[in-house]
């Protein structure tokens, strides 16, 4: 017998979730096979066996809490598969065989001993005189003969006296409970009373919901967050989407999207602001000299941020590929730690689900984080005399006013908005 153990995870991560095992108690199992499934702070990630055999049994179960190290599981290596369901199988008829063998010794004396304990109530005026199937019953249910009120003229308890007692006594229990729960309770209020008596459902917060909301409580406490806004108009750039993005597509299979361009515009903005591409460390500003754009992507678990690595030196068609294939891990639980890690300025785009206008949140310890929002046809001032409807988008730059200035933060907003509205100028600049 050998026990599959939690191996190391990653840097910095000490425990996680059973979210799921793999494989069930009989299964064979081999050395680098995937066994369970743990959801971490971060992402998911499996924990595989180090040898092969026959699962025995699991130590935990899906929904514990495990530490590295921790043994979740006891694998045979001599064993079949098949074996472990199989011996539970067996035990089970064994000991159901043996408890009816025990039933069938005990029902003949049984019978007899109410026999005789008739016998004994006729002959002596110390117990009630009762029919077997009264004594039977009454033994069972552990009430006293003498208790149960009899109609017999007789005075012999039947069995119907018997139930009939019992009736009445659950009858005379429920009314006293009903008066003990009428009483008020002080100390204590039910969640039914919060609501109104309305229906309502309870649901456990996921290790990473948990994660996501600490550190953003702890952003909004740790960093003094402002946020300005500015608006686009996106005219220049759809119209050279809507010329180029067949030829695109055909040649790169992948769509042209909006994502290439404000990356593009982000890293232009950047070069020019450069404290917006920085963190602190203490009394330290850590300024950066790459471009790693964190994409924040939307999943069932929650928001989770991937980084494209060097964006400066990728084209179009890269950006748009890279996001692509990590949007497609993220949904897939497939993200690697590395992929979240050491990203200098994050990208989030609400507006794929039709968000106007917001404040984004700071991706810690990144001190800036642009929002983009759903593009509106609107009436524009082209000059005194002249309106036009132009696609217009909303920008929004959360920022940390300790080390970038309202000046900067303007200007930087300003940048993107030059370099989206001719767009030439991301080949230059971007």
């Amino acid at each position: 017998m050998a026990e599959i153990k939690v191996p190391e995870l990653a840097e910095s991560i000490t425990e996680g979730t059973i979210a799921e095992f793999l494989k069930a108690p009989g299964d064979y199992v081999e050395q680098g096979e995937n066994l369970a499934e743990l959801e971490t702070d971060k992402v998911n990630v499996e924990v595989t066996a180090d040898r092969s055999g026959v699962i025995k049994e699991f130590l935990k179960e899906a929904g514990d809490t495990v530490e590295v190290g921790d043994s979740i599981a006891v694998v045979d290596e001599e064993g079949k598969a098949g074996e472990a369901s199989s011996s539970s199988a067996e035990e089970k008829q064994s000991s159901t065989e043996a408890k009816s063998e025990e039933t069938e010794k005990q029902a003949a004396p049984s019978a007899q001993s109410e026999d005789s304990d008739q016998v004994e109530d006729d002959e002596s005026g110390e117990r009630p005189v009762a029919s077997p199937a009264a004594r039977k019953l009454a033994r069972e249910k552990g009430i006293n003969l003498n208790e149960i009120p009899v109609r017999d003229p007789l005075g012999r308890v039947r069995k119907e006296d018997v139930e009939n007692y019992e009736e009445n006594k659950a009858k005379a229990s429920k009314q006293s409970s009903a008066k003990e729960s009428d009483k008020p309770k002080p100390a204590e209020k039910s969640e039914q009373a919060e609501f109104g008596g309305k229906p309502y459902a309870r649901e456990k917060m996921t290790r990473r919901r948990k994660t996501i909301a600490s550190r953003l409580v702890d952003v909004q406490q740790s960093t003094a967050m402002l946020t300005t806004f500015n608006e686009v108009d996106l005219s220049n750039v759809m119209e050279l989407r809507k010329r180029r993005k067949d030829a695109f597509q055909e040649h790169h299979d992948v769509k042209l999207g909006f994502m290439s361009f404000f990356t593009k515009a982000v890293i232009g903005a950047l070069k020019q602001y450069p404290y917006l591409n920085a963190e602190i460390q203490g009394d330290d500003i850590l300024l950066k000299q790459f471009f790693d754009i964190g994409m924040a992507v939307s999943t069932d678990d929650g928001l989770v941020v991937p980084v494209v690595r060097d964006a400066d030196r990728m084209t179009f068609a890269e950006i748009e590929q890279e996001i692509l294939r990590l949007s497609k891990k993220a949904r897939d639980n497939k993200l690697a730690l590395s992929d979240l890690q050491g990203g200098s300025f994050t990208i989030t785009n609400g507006g794929v689900f039709g968000s106007l206008l917001s404040t984004p949140i700071l991706n810690s310890p990144q001190v800036g984080i642009l929002g983009m929002h759903t593009i509106q046809w609107r009436p524009v001032a082209i000059d005194q005399e002249r309106m036009e409807n132009r696609p217009m988008m909303y920008l929004a730059l959360s920022y940390d006013h300790r080390i970038v200035d309202g000046k900067e933060a303007v200007g930087f907003l300003v940048k993107i908005k030059e370099l989206l509205e001719e767009p030439e100028n991301l080949l230059l600049e971007g």
